[in-house]
Order: C-alpha cells, then sequence, then structure tokens
C-alpha cells in the first residue's frame, strides 16, 4: 500500500490534496512577504482557509459579498487562489478588482496551471477558465501594472502571480 494518496483522472495521477481544495495553503509563505496593509482573501471558500489577516469573502457566506461586490475600496491588496476561473468574465471582475485598489496596491493570484486536466473547464464545470502564465501576465501589462512576478507550475499544478497597480491609473 502506498503512503501517498493519489487520485487518477484519465490515466494520470495526481497527489489526493488537489482535490481537497484548501490549495492557498501552498501561495501563504509567498504572499505573507507580499500582502501587507488591508486586504482581501476573495473565493477562500471557509474563513478558516483566508489569508491571514485579510478580510474573508466568499460567496458561501451569505453575507451579500462575493468577487464583484466587495464591502470597501482602496486596499492594500486582493489575494486570490483557486478563485477567478470560476468567474464568468474574468477580465470584468479583474478590471473591478484594480478599481478596489488603492495606487501601488498589490493583486496576488494563485491558479491552477493548464497541464492539470481535470481542472480544465470541459472536465470540471464548476470552472469556466483556463489560465496561462502569460495570459495573466499580458492583461496585467496592458492594465499598467507594475513589478509583476510569476513562478511556473508548481506540485499543486497551479502557479503564482502578483503585480502592482501603477499610481497612473
Amino acid at each position: 500500500m502506498s503512503s501517498i494518496e493519489t487520485i487518477t483522472f484519465k490515466g494520470i495521477k495526481y497527489p489526493l490534496f488537489q482535490a481537497e481544495g484548501f490549495a492557498a495553503q501552498f501561495a501563504f509563505p509567498f504572499a505573507l512577504k507580499i500582502c501587507k496593509g488591508v486586504g482581501y482573501d476573495i473565493g477562500c471558500m471557509r474563513r478558516e482557509w483566508a489569508f491571514p489577516g485579510s478580510i474573508p469573502v466568499d460567496k458561501n457566506f451569505n453575507d451579500g459579498w462575493n468577487a464583484n461586490k466587495l464591502p470597501h475600496k482602496n486596499v492594500d491588496y486582493i489575494f486570490s487562489s483557486h478563485c477567478l476561473e470560476h468567474v464568468e468574465n474574468w477580465v470584468g471582475t479583474f478590471d473591478y478588482w484594480t478599481e478596489i485598489l488603492k495606487p501601488h496596491g498589490v493583486i496576488f493570484l494563485y491558479l491552477p496551471h493548464p497541464d492539470q486536466i481535470y481542472w480544465r473547464p470541459w472536465h470540471d464545470r464548476k470552472h469556466h477558465h483556463s489560465f496561462s502564465v502569460d495570459i495573466i501576465k499580458n492583461y496585467m501589462i496592458d492594465n499598467n501594472y507594475i513589478n509583476i512576478f510569476n513562478s511556473e507550475r508548481d506540485l499543486n499544478h497551479s502557479f503564482m502571480i502578483f503585480g502592482e497597480k501603477d499610481a497612473i491609473q
């Protein structure tokens, strides 16, 4: 018996933890260095899974707040893990998040990598989009983000990308 629990999808094995939620835990060590001040964790799913010190926002909380309706403007950061692929109009949502940020505010995203096949929209109908680093990076560049940094695929089949809202927006 293997000590590493796995799941298999279309003949490919993945670690079981990828299907259990709370992907954000793998991004927290990096985000803690970048996300400072007052900010949101959008799409955290459970309050106990929220980015430390953030204002947790999830459509499941029954408080009326969600990715496209946030309680406060002018926040220092937005942290979001495995959420943007669930919204129907990701560009509109990202535009809204940009409006909510203070000048020099930070967006920190942790997103499913497109090589994880069971997270693709045609396999997981809760996902409306499949992102690459280049798609998100190009959006950020076109929308005047600066200091953009990204990882490549990690062992959770996800990637991190963050950037700073330019004060000239």
